[in-house]
């Protein structure tokens, strides 16, 4: 069994058949879906397409690239849904959060600010909830790291790793665990696939963050979480692991990254 620690199930390239993937991806053996939030508009989307599927939670954040046309009054709208989401037990973390400083427009320095303004006020939230966050880092890991350093949510996942071996040990030691998902299935990502092979295997979770980040086999085509048992044998191979036995470091290291987890398996 499997779990897809971050994907966009609600997104719009999937449409009307979000449920039908959910489904298909969990006859695959994807147990769970996590599904973050990117704004306070899809809040109550991902809450209720999360409450619609057997095999499906969700996170609530604000993700860098909608920090633009954010306001001060999202950022409570968000303490107050977080609040009110702590007892669905289908509510497991405070994402998508985070700094994107790949995109022009994001790395004007009045953006940059308010980018990283949201960033911490979001790890306050998470950190005064108990929540572990999803963290989105683009061309930011050293900032990232900055604001973990200094406003420490308990734990959460670095989404997309794709930093040095230094990085992940800083990550690491702040208590985060580090995604891994159809980047490294391109043989020419020689850096991510050498972190993939060689980092910590209690460190690492496995994501497609579907739609996008196809593997190799789909790409340039739409991703999906009935992409991820074959994504995860590719990280077996990479580590020269049996299959079963990755599947259950990967199960057991997402549990320990996201603890809400363990009691909606169980229920």
């Amino acid at each position: 069994m499997w779990i897809d620690t971050h994907c966009h199930l609600d997104a719009h390239e999937f449409g009307a058949e979000s449920p039908d993937i959910a489904r298909r991806a969990g006859a695959a053996g994807v147990s769970m879906i996590v599904i973050p939030a990117v704004e306070r508009g899809n809040f109550g989307v991902v809450a209720g397409l999360a409450a619609s599927l057997p095999n499906a939670c969700y996170a609530l954040g604000i993700h860098p690239i909608y920090v633009p046309q954010a306001s001060n009054d999202d950022l409570a709208a968000l303490r107050v849904a977080v609040e009110q989401a702590m007892g669905d037990p289908r509510f497991v973390a405070i994402g998508e959060i985070g700094l994107d400083f790949f995109i022009p427009m994001l790395c004007e320095p009045a953006m940059r600010d308010k980018q990283e303004r949201f960033f911490r006020e979001q790890l306050r939230i998470a950190r005064d909830f108990g929540l572990p966050v999803l963290t989105h880092v683009r061309r930011s890991q050293d900032q990232v790291l900055k604001h973990l350093r200094q406003v420490t949510p308990p734990g959460g996942i670095a989404h997309a790793f794709n930093g040095s071996f230094q990085q992940a040990e800083t990550y690491i030691k702040l208590g985060f665990h580090l995604g891994f998902g159809g980047a490294m299935t391109f043989t020419r990502a020689l850096q991510i696939r050498r972190l993939a092979a060689e980092l910590p295997l209690d460190a690492l979770v496995l994501e497609t963050d579907a739609p996008d980040i196809s593997p190799s086999w789909v790409h340039p085509g739409r991703n999906s979480p009935e992409q991820l048992p074959a994504i995860g044998a590719v990280l077996a191979g990479l580590r020269g692991m049996d299959d079963a036995a990755l599947r259950q470091a990967a199960w057991d290291n997402s549990l320990a990254a996201i603890p809400r987890l363990k009691a909606l398996l169980a229920s």
